[in-house]
């Protein structure tokens, strides 16, 4: 069996996630795989699971969320 690194549950049917850059996560659920690597929306800080928005470096969760933070849509990046 494998230990999930976000809750430390040593579940048998933990699955592994393999990321950019060669990092590889032991995970025994989708809610603890994206708590760890699901990035925050900078406005309201609720994970993105979607292909969410992008501007400068910053991830947000929708058009809204960017707005709210003083971005227009010609400075989005929409990787759908």
């Amino acid at each position: 069996m494998a230990v999930c690194e976000v809750c430390h549950n040593d579940y048998e049917l933990a699955f592994e996630v393999r990321a950019a850059g060669g990092a590889v996560h032991v995970f025994d659920s989708i809610e603890c795989a994206a708590q760890k690597i699901a990035p925050t929306c900078v406005n309201c800080q609720c994970r993105i699971l979607g292909h969410g928005m992008q501007a400068d470096g910053q991830f947000f969760c929708c058009a809204h969320c960017a707005r709210v933070a003083g971005l227009s849509q010609s400075q989005l990046v929409d990787h759908a």
